[in-house]
């Protein structure tokens, strides 16, 4: 797996579905004007945008482990506090954010309870912290499809099913372990058109994440056997694809 990739690639690959998401997720964290809020995570600055566009450039920070994604989103948003950094070491003092937000993150934090506890160490009192992981043990992520047909080829091949969050009500559960409280959870969906299968298919052949990863390492006949397992997943394009994120919130 890696994310040690070119902002353009991330893009190509999640940021289809990230930048639609991120709109559902700054909803459900009921961002009010006036408010500070942290990115964590940012990637190329999906919700940074978001973020920026509720509450203007100078109130919103965003860190992200990345280099090549930090200075991304220094260049797409100047104006914002954009910092190298790991989700469970954030390098801002106690309390200073109202919301604290990770989009896609708390699956491949390194340890998700302390991540989760570290945005709330950066929260203020009573203040919002909140995270968001797609569906995948429901299969209703974005990557199902390319994991169903990894299986059918390779039943030992190894999805993103059991990564920290990714089922109904995980993400509560890490967000109560991390000490926070009034944890609320709920669902987000958005929906994807595709003109042709290719358009769905190439970002894979990119190597981000988890997938990228998986079938870079393939064979080319394999990697062959999965792209056409793939495709009789979907009907004739243009297709609609949705996709399902788990959400959680609580209070610092």
């Amino acid at each position: 797996m890696s994310f040690a990739v070119s902002a353009d690639a991330y893009w190509q690959f999640m940021g289809r579905f990230s930048e639609p998401l991120a709109g559902e997720f700054a909803a459900f964290t009921r961002l009010a004007p006036g408010q500070r809020a942290l990115d964590v995570g940012c990637g190329p600055g999906a919700l940074t945008a978001v973020l920026v566009a509720a509450l203007g450039a100078e109130m919103v920070s965003a860190v992200d482990a990345s280099e090549s994604f930090v200075a991304a989103v220094r260049e797409r948003l100047p104006g914002v506090d954009v910092r190298a950094a790991a989700a469970e070491a954030l390098p801002w003092p106690a309390g200073s954010f109202d919301c604290v937000a990770a989009q896609l993150v708390v699956h491949f934090m390194a340890d998700p309870v302390a991540g989760v506890a570290e945005m709330a160490r950066v929260t203020r009192p009573g203040g919002t912290v909140a995270a968001t992981v797609w569906d995948f043990a429901g299969g209703a992520a974005p990557v199902s499809p390319f994991w169903r047909a990894a299986r059918e080829v390779d039943p030992a091949a190894r999805d993103e099913a059991g990564l920290a969050g990714a089922a109904d009500g995980h993400l509560a559960s890490l967000l109560r372990q991390a000490g926070l409280a009034g944890v609320e959870s709920g669902a987000l969906t958005v929906r994807l058109e595709f003109s042709s299968f290719e358009q769905w298919w190439h970002p894979f052949t990119l190597g981000v994440g988890p997938a990228g990863g998986y079938l870079a390492a393939l064979h080319d006949t394999r990697r062959a056997a999965v792209r056409e397992a793939c495709a009789r997943q979907f009907p004739r394009a243009p297709f609609t694809l949705p996709a399902r994120a788990w959400a959680a919130r609580g209070r610092a």
